[in-house]
């Protein structure tokens, strides 16, 4: 019997890496391009067009939206509320969704497709479908309000109330991925950290905070991880609601639609750019965070 080749067994011992190495090179390359791509223009002084002559100007676009106190950090703080906000009513909803649904009951299946109905949409139609519900002339929201006696609001409308109310609209939708998260997770649980606890006499209470939850930290914190991301990156539906700028007086502009209307309102490419690549620095270091806390919390176990 002839002797195998080298190459042939060393093949044989990579094989995994050969088969998946087109795939892993294909998405590397549609990563890596844009990024350097975007990299390249935050350093010239491109606007206009991106194939009209651009300078290297080094990193003065970043000093110059650093220093921008008016429309870039307003923007990173609104960007930091409206995740923040969104991912803890999302996370304590999904939480307390999860849990209704933990235990069979009588008509189980169509409590779940109803609460996940939401997620069928896109959230461009989302965002159009609450714009005509909180409509200040003809939308449902303030003649529900009148029914009871409530003046209208100004919703989307208003300067101070447009941010609160696309929160509520990303609380609408995405609570149920956080539901089907966490509740794979529960359902994975062992029941008998729940029968011992019952045993000793805790309360539905007590057997959340000190058992439940602590065996199910791993599961909230991938939750935290991708629904926290997804927040940051969110630009449809604020762009449905608001137009262009994030309404007339930039009230829902955060990080993305700011980097748009650079873009395609004003074809500064440049500073767009510039705005992205902090933008991205920024959701490594959260994403970095999270794992980071989701290791720990590994470790624990």
């Amino acid at each position: 019997m002839p002797e195998t080749p080298g190459w042939a067994r060393w093949a044989n011992d990579h094989r995994k890496w050969l088969f998946a190495a087109p795939a892993m090179a294909f998405v590397i390359a549609l990563i890596i391009f844009p990024l350097a791509w975007t990299l390249y223009l935050s350093l010239t002084d491109s606007r206009g067009s991106v194939r009209a002559e651009s300078n290297f100007i080094g990193l003065q676009n970043y000093f110059d939206v650093l220093a921008d106190t008016d429309r870039f950090w307003p923007a990173v703080g609104r960007t930091a509320a409206f995740t923040g906000v969104a991912l803890l009513f999302e996370v304590v909803l999904g939480m307390a969704i999860a849990l209704l649904l933990w235990r069979p009951f009588k008509g189980e299946k169509w409590v779940r497709v109803a609460i996940l109905l939401p997620l069928v949409a896109t959230p461009v139609a989302v965002g159009m479908m609450w714009r005509l519900i909180f409509d200040p002339n003809i939308g449902m929201a303030n003649q529900i309000l009148g029914w009871v006696g409530i003046g209208p609001q100004p919703w989307l409308a208003g300067q101070s109330s447009a941010l609160p109310t696309t929160i509520f609209i990303d609380i609408w939708q995405w609570t149920p991925m956080v539901v089907l998260i966490l509740l794979a997770g529960l359902t994975s649980l062992s029941d008998e950290p729940q029968e011992a606890a019952m045993i000793d006499g805790a309360s539905a209470w007590q057997r959340f905070r000190h058992v439940t939850l602590p065996l199910l930290m791993p599961t909230v914190i991938v939750a935290v991880l991708l629904r926290g991301i997804d927040a940051l990156k969110t630009f449809d539906i604020l762009y449905a609601t608001k137009g262009r700028g994030g309404g007339s007086f930039n009230e829902v502009e955060t990080l993305n639609v700011y980097a748009y209307g650079l873009s395609f309102d004003y074809n500064e490419y440049g500073r767009s750019s510039t705005v992205l690549i902090l933008f991205f620095l920024i959701i490594i270091g959260v994403m970095w965070a999270l794992t980071a806390r989701r290791k720990k919390e590994a470790a624990r176990r």
